[in-house]
């Protein structure tokens, strides 16, 4: 077996405790654990001494900031032009519902205009039509009487006075002529 060349170094015995119990987790010996700890901080080159680690920092940041700029390019490719065309469509619905509702008022406002005067008429030619009724019915009755006066004063004139025929017939002419 070749020698190696080994060196020593001394540290506290708390420090060793937590030396065993990191090479227990990792599954190292101490000496495997120091080689890798060595090995790590010669190829990140990072500062043992610095806990804030500003390499990690600086890849966060990266990262934040590939997050944020794939946000505002999704926000400026998807979420603008739906905003505006939600937005449009909204415009265009509340337009749509104002003509409606003018269009729909409108044909409302005529369309009761025409039934109220289509009731005012209806109403004046009942009241027409009840004087043609009653109308009718007093010139049934006139008739009559002047029918019935007619028979009667034929009757009493007798089948040889002609003249006085005549004037009769001519009276109840201009009578029912008047009704």
């Amino acid at each position: 077996m070749e020698k190696e060349n080994v060196n020593t170094i001394k540290y506290p015995a708390m420090l060793d405790a937590k030396l065993d119990k990191i090479a227990l987790e990792l599954g190292l010996s101490k000496r495997a654990l120091f080689i890798k700890m060595v090995e790590y901080f010669y190829r990140t080159k990072k500062d043992p001494t610095d806990v804030s680690d500003d390499l990690l920092k600086n890849s966060f940041a990266k990262s934040h900031k590939t997050y944020t700029s794939f946000i505002k390019t999704q926000e400026q490719l998807l979420l603008i032009p739906m905003k505006e065309a939600m937005d449009k469509m909204i415009s265009n619905q509340k337009d749509i519902v104002k003509y409606f509702n003018e269009q729909v008022v409108g044909a409302n406002k005529t369309i009761l205009k025409n039934q109220q005067e289509q009731n005012s008429k209806l109403l004046e030619t009942e009241k027409l039509l009840a004087k043609v009724i009653d109308g009718k019915e007093k010139l049934k009755a006139n008739f009559i009487l002047i029918l019935n006066a007619y028979i009667r004063n034929r009757e009493e004139l007798g089948s040889f006075k002609s003249r006085e025929k005549e004037e009769l017939i001519e009276d109840v002419r201009k009578q029912v002529a008047n009704l």
